[in-house]
């Protein structure tokens, strides 16, 4: 199986909301049809703020990755958040999610990204694994905050 990475456009969307349903109800993220649309769809359409990956075949996609946009002046420009990562359950643990995440800097590296973030469950050992061999690590005395609006 493969972890190809297709930028996803409007046609997508009846492939994309499915998979952002599968994420938020496995993920136990309260979230309606309409939210889960009005969330994903700005995306799909060229918002400046973000996109979305399709990971694998396009017409039978396996998983979804979506990147926000940022700027910091710490990492000198353009960053992004991975804001979800999703593979379908039947297809995990074959190194699928660990491939999409190194694709990914590939990917928008050309874009002029200068650094991904991301959020993690601090007692998600799978999770951890799987970032830490993606390449990523833990910011030592930093934690990711927020506050809903």
């Amino acid at each position: 199986m493969s972890a190809a990475l297709t930028l996803a456009g409007p046609d997508h969307l009846d492939k994309v909301l499915p998979l952002v349903a599968a994420f938020h109800q496995e993920a136990g993220i309260k979230s309606t049809e309409e939210s889960r649309k009005a969330g994903v769809l700005p995306l799909l359409s060229g918002v400046p703020h973000g996109c979305a990956y399709l990971i694998g075949p396009p017409r039978a996609p396996i998983g979804y990755i979506v990147i926000t946009f940022g700027w910091s002046v710490e990492f000198g420009g353009l960053d992004g958040i991975v804001d979800e990562l999703y593979i379908r359950s039947g297809v995990r643990g074959r190194g699928i999610a660990s491939e999409a995440l190194i694709a990914l800097p590939r990917a928008l590296a050309g874009a002029g990204l200068r650094a991904i973030h991301l959020e993690v469950d601090k007692d998600n050992a799978a999770a951890l694994k799987l970032y830490r061999r993606a390449g990523f690590s833990p910011r030592e005395n930093y934690m990711f905050m927020s506050k809903r609006l």
